[in-house]
């Protein structure tokens, strides 16, 4: 998260070129690619451009987003809570946390799985705005730090980010590379925390403190509620409502696919639907749109049976006379 009192949309000399190469080769490479990390890439680089259109008409300006805790409680607006984690004020910004959120995206989503993976960094979003607010009111409250923290101005992805490194590395022993330090996994987001306030100027030490608290809370809930996640169920709910026309239309065809493709195999098992009728004389499962058998040429209502009369027989013709009616079917 980025902290400033005005708009900074400096360019990074085609980065958003390379961003794009860069996400391009990852999901290329994927067996399975996760839709939901790239709709937040797309979304966060949408509303960093304003293109097309008729996004920029829909679109608040990045001055009516900041997160300042002294404007969001003073007004109750909650706009600013929200979407400012989702501008960015330059292309660096905007590319270092797109890289960062492909990266640690890519391995939640598919390790959890896509809705699991909607439901948790709609939650990060809201508890790390959320914890970051309260952090700032609670310093000027106790502390009476108002200029440092509570007017300030801050704006991006990055405390949805911290969050997800703590969830990804809270089950790893592994260590991890942090800026060129060697740090046990599960202490990476502290670390990069501390170097990234030491040497990168103009961060928001709160907004990235905030996200890690919201990823050590939401291991916190999941750890202590075994009953299934209320948010990833509606999730669900809104994604099977949302796609049950298609998958109404794919039965469909389905449907009419099987029908009209049904052939049967000689001698095949029994549990046939009933656009299937088998032939009593040499077993033949034929459409129900033929009277006689495609194979030996008997008679449905004569010598050939549906398969639901067939199952209470057991009684077959003759080896002999069975080759003699095929022979003849085949010569007429």
């Amino acid at each position: 998260m980025d902290r400033g009192g005005r708009i900074r949309r400096g360019r990074g000399g085609g980065m958003l070129a390379f961003l794009a190469l860069h996400a391009v080769s990852e999901y290329c490479r994927l067996e399975r690619k996760p839709p939901v990390t790239a709709g937040l890439v797309a979304a966060n680089t949408l509303i960093y451009l304003r293109r097309p259109g008729f996004v920029d008409a829909m679109l608040p300006t990045l001055d009516q987003v900041w997160f300042n805790p002294d404007l969001i409680l003073k007004h109750k607006d909650l706009k600013r809570l929200v979407l400012s984690a989702f501008y960015h004020i330059g292309e660096p910004h905007l590319v270092y946390n797109m890289l960062s959120l492909l990266w640690k995206g890519i391995q939640l989503e598919n390790s959890m799985g896509s809705v699991e993976f909607a439901s948790m960094v709609t939650a990060l979003v809201v508890m790390s705005q959320g914890i970051t607010l309260l952090l700032a009111k609670s310093l000027l409250v106790f502390f009476d730090y108002e200029r440092p923290y509570y007017n300030e101005y801050a704006v991006g992805f990055s405390g949805v980010l911290f969050g997800m490194k703590v969830i990804l590395n809270s089950q790893s022993d592994n260590y991890a590379y942090v800026h060129g330090l060697l740090v046990p996994a599960r202490f990476a987001a502290w670390a990069e925390l501390i170097l990234i306030q030491m040497f990168v100027p103009g961060v928001s030490f709160l907004g990235h403190l905030g996200g890690i608290l919201a990823g050590l809370l939401y291991l916190r809930f999941k750890a202590s509620y075994s009953g299934p996640n209320p948010l990833t169920m509606l999730l669900k709910g809104l994604t099977s409502v949302v796609s049950w026309p298609l998958r109404f239309v794919q039965q469909l065809f389905r449907f009419q696919r099987r029908r009209i493709s049904r052939r049967g195999a000689v001698g095949g098992a029994p549990g046939r639907t009933a656009y299937v009728w088998r032939c009593r004389a040499c077993t033949y499962d034929n459409s129900d749109w033929l009277n006689t058998c495609e194979m030996c040429g008997s008679s449905r209502d004569g010598d050939g049976l549906s398969s639901l009369e067939l199952l209470g027989q057991t009684d077959e013709l003759s080896l002999e006379e069975l080759r003699r009616r095929r022979v003849q079917r085949f010569d007429r």
